[in-house]
């Protein structure tokens, strides 16, 4: 018979693992809100207002009317808290929205401003 060797048995290699972390990560601070108000003016209806709202907020007739009726008497509402650059965005859309076309003397969009919620 013929003898064949037989290589001894190798152990698997232990898998390499990291220890363990002592320190959790620093948590994730939410960033700052800021408000977006809209501004009122004499040359955009309710329904201008209501529709603007909808499109750029998604927000229902109700709430939307309760807001135009607020800037209506008020002079300005709040119209969304978030963080600043989807208010910068929000604002540059309500600026974009166009005159209404009901009114015929309205030159334009309605007016927004943004503010840190203090």
């Amino acid at each position: 018979p013929v003898h064949v060797p037989v290589a001894p048995a190798v152990k698997p290699a232990k898998p390499r693992v990291l220890p363990p972390t002592k320190s959790k990560p620093a948590p994730v601070e939410p960033e700052p809100l800021w408000h977006v108000i809209l501004l009122n003016d004499e040359e955009h209806t309710y329904e201008y207002v209501i529709e603007m709202l909808n499109a750029i907020f998604s927000l229902d007739v109700d709430k939307a009317y309760k807001m135009a009726k607020e800037v209506d008497e008020n002079g300005r509402v709040l119209v969304a808290p978030c963080h600043k650059e989807l208010a910068e965005l929000r604002q540059e859309q309500i600026h974009e929205y166009g005159p209404d076309p009901r009114i015929p003397g309205s030159k334009g969009s309605m007016r927004a401003e943004i503010e840190p919620a203090a």
